[in-house]
This record gives structure tokens, C-alpha cells and sequence, in this order.
């Protein structure tokens, strides 16, 4: 069909076009029929613009429907000083409709796009199948050109670092070394299967190899594993690898690369957020002994407290036992908590049982002169609580140094071991941070955290397990430590992590065949299972292979950081929903028996 063609486009109309005619090409996104007078919000990729048809010059109006895609030419006109709209670009405008032209119909809409508050309340799985409607909605227009223009100035910013960006491939080998990987029957020979990525680590370890020196890749990466919030089975990563570096090296360039490319787009999307500072560096056993994890969100305070030795000859039979079995009495400071009911209190411990602790004990801290102190301290704060009889005045005045206590603080203690109670205290603090308003949406608190464990015991298969992955170099003064003590060894590895979410992960790599080798003997591989799957890795770094090492930021949980979205499907153009299924395209589907017959294979 011929139709005739924009002019212009819908969110560039203003005043400066007063008296011209034009044509416009997009959706009617909102229509308001008020009797003798009919108006359509009409949006394109650039924005909204409003349409005035006089009902008195055309019959058949009840043709725009919502959504229905249209060609108008008009007239474009002031709004008069009552009618203007400030909340729209081109609010100060309209388009008073000479012709239009229904290019394409639309039948009545799964989900109201024109109204942003409705479309909260939308099933996400019926977004999903109807994702193409989805994402005609500008919020969910603005995120992926948010995300276009993020992948546009990292890549500007890596070629003027002297970077070469190389694909590598998308069906390779399998060498299962963490999550599940996507099998694909290879047809030649039925036995045999590729696989999909889940990175591109090999390959960029081996374009290293090939003196490529300076890689980088927008990469597409593949988990076949269960989905959260910030998981899909299919995501994006900038996968990066450099040559005849140190740690430091890779450090300043991606700190530098990402305080540019996102201050950048602060500014140029408008975004509520402020400028980000240079990154806080903590080291993993820093990290998990302030915050409990290695992910630790620093927009606040409130570091965790060990009061384990304050305690431990106490009345209280819950921590003196704890400790005589080798566990600890950690804690956080809730601000403003020592005024919660007995009620909110017992909230707060469900929430610590449901992450695995056994109980929650509570000490208010108080004026001195508040009702029901129990002790109260040489600086005049007072103590109160169910559990307060059973300290002594001098395990009071430990407990009170230790937290750094303020009046008005409930003193929350996890008593277990250190890893168990870490992994309910964290979580404790950030239910705090959030409850206390401290999480601040407009701040984006990055920071490295360095020198991992190079392995952990996996009590489980009576193992060691690489932490990060098995090319992963161990810190060269650690090496001693390979045959008499591995978990002593710290690695050559470092996140990038921001408001409690890791958004980055990399490490210097093992470039000596021989220390290779002796990695995965130490992991449980035999030399013949190490042949069989590294065999191409541990022969090319015979040939000259440089020091490198690499990282990879992900995308999509950088645009989810940007946008303030706490799922990852919301910043993809199209996401799976719970278990890898794709209600749009109805995937994974079934195959016919010719298929089943070509790839060799038949089910059980």
C-alpha cells in the first residue's frame, strides 16, 4: 500500500513549527472522543505529540482505535495558555488534522499501554507473550535505547584504548566447569554435541595467545541454570581481555571506562541518579567481615560487629554455648530500632529464620533514663531488653564498644558460625538499610573486591572447587602454599560490585601450562580428564603465552542498576520467563520425527 511519509517525527513538534504542515507516522497511544471534540496522542520512537481531528469534518473516527497505526497530516498550532501541557515536550503544541490515513488497524490490546500505573498491576508472563506490545510503551523504549547507547560508548571508549573487537563463536565445546551448558546435537556424527558459551573465557584466553594483546567482545553468553531476579538463561556481557598486564592495569581501565560511560549517560538521559565517585577497594575477607558478603552495598554504613569475646563467659546459655562449639556471637545495629513493638521485633527474627538462623537476640539501647533500663553505661546510654539480665555490667559496657551503639539502636546478635551467621547478617543489614530509608536509588556505590580465595572445600564431593573459575592465576607469593594448605591461597581475581549486586567479575590468568596443570590436579582433574577437556588451553600456552587477564561486566544488570529495575527482564527486548520458557515464541518447543531422525537421537 502507498501512504505518504513523515515529515517529522512526533516528540520533535514545537513551537518553532507553529503555521507548518506536516506529516506524521506512528500509533494512536491515547484518544480522548469528548463529543464535538476528538484528540489522539500520537507516538512514535521520539515521543508524543497531540492530534485534533474535528468529529464535524471527518465521519468515521471510530476507525482510530487504540494502538492503531496511522499516517496524519495537519496543521500545527499553539495550544492556548489553559490547555497547554508542560508534562509533554511538545505539550505546547498540536496538530490540527487536514487528512489521516489508517495504515494498519489494531483489535483491542491485551494490557493498556497508554497507562503506565495499569501496567504495573500486568500479569508479566501475558507481557512477555505479548512483549512486541510491550515494548511500544516510551518507558521500556527508553531502556533499550539507554542500553544501545551504553554498548555505543563502551565501545568508543575501549577503540580509543587501542582495543580490537572480536567475535567468537557461538556453538563450541562443552567443558562443563559451573553452570549446566546448552547441548547442541551435532548431525554429522550423533554421539557428538556442541555446546553453547556460557563466556567467551577460553577464546579470549587463546586470542591472547595469538597476540591480539588488547580484545573486547559485546558478547551474548548462555547458563542453562534456575533463574532470579537478575539471571536469564541468555544474557550480554562486555568480555574483555588484556595482555602484559598486572591486576592494577585492568583496574584503572574499567574504573575508568565505567565512570565515564555512565556519568556520560547520567547526564545525557537525564537520570536520577549522582556522578559516580572513584570505587571503594576491599579486599573479599574485608568484605565479609564488615558486611557478611562479598557483594557488600556501601551507600550506608552499619558494619557488622563481633561481640564474640564480650560474651562469651555471659549468663546467656544461647551465646556462652555458641561459642564453646566454636561459633561466633556476630551482630548489626538497627538505627531507630529500640522503639519496635515486641511485634516488629519478632517480624525481624522470621525474616533471620527464613536465611537460616536459628534465632535473633535484641538489646534496645536507650537514654539512660528511660523506663526499664536495666544497665546503663558510664556515657549515660541505658540498656534494655528480654535478654539484658544476663550480662554483667562489664559485658555491657564491651557490648555497647564494640557495636558503636547510639541511643535510639536495637543491637541485633546472630549467634553461629561464621559463614552460617555472615549469611542471615547480611541480608539483616540490608533489610535495615532498606527499612531505614538508607539504600538511596540515586547513588551508585561501586567498589572492587579483591583477592578471593583461589579455591573453596566442597565438603559435599570432598573436594576443592576453583572459587572463580579453574583459569584463574593464584597470587605468586601463595604459590607455596599449593600442595600443604590450598585454602590459604588468595587469587588473582576481582569484583566489581554495586549497591550490593556484583556487576563484574575477572582475574589475572594462568599462562604457565605447568601451574595449569598442577590447578587442575588440585581441583580433582586427572591429567586425562584435563587433556580431554583443556587439552587445546594447556597446549597453546606451550607456545609463548603472555601474562593477560580480563573481566567481564554484564549489560543487562548495568542498565537494571541504571534504571532502578530489580528484574533483569525488564531492560531485555526479549526475556524468558520462570524456567527458560518464551510464551511469545512458545520456546522450547517440540521437534518432528524427521528432526529426531536427522540429529540421531530419540527419547528414552
Amino acid at each position: 500500500m502507498s501512504f505518504i511519509q513523515r515529515t517529522h517525527d512526533c516528540g520533535e513538534i514545537h513551537a518553532a513549527h507553529a503555521g507548518q504542515t506536516i506529516t506524521l507516522n506512528g500509533w494512536a497511544h491515547r484518544i480522548r472522543d469528548l463529543g464535538g471534540l476528538f484528540f489522539v496522542d500520537m507516538r512514535d520512537r521520539t515521543g508524543l505529540v497531540q492530534l485534533f481531528i474535528d468529529p464535524a469534518t471527518f465521519s468515521n473516527l471510530q476507525e482510530i482505535r487504540h494502538e492503531a497505526c496511522l499516517s496524519v497530516t495537519g496543521e500545527v498550532r499553539m495550544r492556548s495558555e489553559v490547555t497547554r501541557n508542560p508534562k509533554m515536550p511538545t505539550g505546547d503544541v498540536e496538530v490540527f488534522v487536514t487528512s489521516y490515513s489508517v495504515l494498519s488497524p489494531a483489535k483491542t490490546l491485551p494490557f493498556p499501554l497508554s497507562d503506565e500505573e495499569q501496567m504495573a498491576n500486568v500479569n508479566e508472563e501475558l507481557r512477555v507473550k505479548h512483549r512486541y506490545l510491550d515494548l511500544r510503551r516510551p518507558s521500556m523504549y527508553r531502556k533499550l535505547a539507554l542500553r544501545a547507547r551504553a554498548i555505543s560508548k563502551i565501545r568508543t571508549y575501549l577503540e580509543e584504548e587501542g582495543f580490537l573487537e572480536v567475535e567468537t563463536p557461538i556453538i563450541t565445546k562443552s567443558t562443563p566447569e559451573g553452570a549446566r551448558d546448552y547441548l547442541v546435537p551435532y548431525r554429522l556424527e550423533p554421539s557428538k554435541f556442541y555446546a553453547l558459551p556460557q563466556s567467551p573465557q577460553q577464546y579470549k584466553q587463546l586470542l591472547m595467545v595469538a597476540g591480539i594483546e588488547r580484545y573486547f567482545q559485546i558478547a551474548r553468553c548462555f547458563r542453562d541454570e534456575s533463574q532470579r531476579a537478575d539471571r536469564q538463561p541468555e544474557f550480554t556481557q562486555l568480555d574483555l581481555e588484556m595482555s602484559f598486564v598486572t591486576q592494577e592495569d585492568v583496574l584503572d581501565l574499567i574504573e575508568g571506562m565505567t565512570r565515564t560511560v555512565v556519568n556520560e549517560l547520567i547526564q545525557e538521559f537525564g537520570l536520577a541518579k549522582e556522578r559516580v565517585e572513584p570505587f571503594v577497594r576491599l579486599t573479599y575477607d574485608e568484605a565479609v567481615l564488615l558486611y557478611g558478603c562479598d557483594k557488600p552495598d556501601l551507600r550506608f554504613g552499619l558494619p557488622l560487629f563481633d561481640a564474640t569475646t564480650a560474651v562469651e563467659n555471659s549468663g546467656f546459655g544461647v551465646f556462652r554455648s555458641t561459642v564453646e562449639a566454636g561459633g561466633m556471637i556476630r551482630g548489626v545495629r538497627y538505627p531507630g530500632g529500640a522503639n519496635l513493638s515486641r511485634k516488629e521485633v519478632g517480624v525481624l527474627e522470621e525474616f533471620a529464620k527464613e536465611f537460616g538462623a536459628k534465632g535473633l537476640a535484641t538489646l534496645a539501647v536507650v537514654d539512660g533514663s528511660a523506663e526499664e533500663v536495666v544497665y546503663t553505661s558510664k556515657s549515660g546510654l541505658g540498656v534494655k531488653g528480654s535478654i539484658a539480665k544476663f550480662f554483667s555490667p562489664e559485658e555491657f559496657e564491651a557490648i555497647l564498644a564494640v557495636s558503636s551503639a547510639e541511643a535510639g539502636d536495637l543491637l541485633c546478635f546472630i549467634a553461629d558460625g561464621y559463614a552460617a551467621g555472615n549469611n542471615v547478617l547480611y541480608r539483616l543489614r540490608n533489610e535495615i538499610g532498606s527499612r531505614c530509608g538508607l539504600r538511596d536509588p540515586r547513588v551508585l556505590k561501586f567498589c572492587w573486591v579483591l583477592d578471593f580465595p583461589l579455591v573453596e572445600w566442597n565438603e559435599d564431593e570432598q573436594r576443592w572447587d576453583p572459587t572463580h573459575h579453574l583459569f584463574t592465576s593464584p597470587k605468586h607469593e601463595d604459590l607455596i602454599y599449593l600442595d600443604s594448605d590450598p585454602g590459604r591461597i588468595r587469587a588473582d581475581c576481582y569484583d566489581i560490585v554495586c549497591n550490593g549486586t556484583e556487576w563484574a567479575s575477572g582475574s589475572i590468568r594462568i599462562h604457565q601450562p605447568d601451574v595449569q596443570a598442577r590447578i587442575c590436579e588440585l581441583i580433582g582433574l586427572s591429567a586425562e580428564v584435563a587433556q580431554e577437556r583443556f587439552g587445546h588451553m594447556l597446549e597453546a600456552f606451550s607456545y609463548g603465552a603472555p601474562p593477560h587477564g580480563g573481566i567481564a561486566p554484564g549489560i543487562d544488570r548495568l542498565i537494571m542498576l541504571l534504571t532502578d529495575d530489580e528484574n533483569i527482564r525488564e531492560v531485555m527486548a526479549f526475556p524468558k520467563v520462570g524456567n527458560g520458557y518464551d510464551p511469545m515464541m512458545d520456546a522450547p518447543s517440540t521437534i518432528d520425527a524427521q528432526q529426531w531422525a536427522e540429529m540421531g537421537l530419540r527419547l528414552s
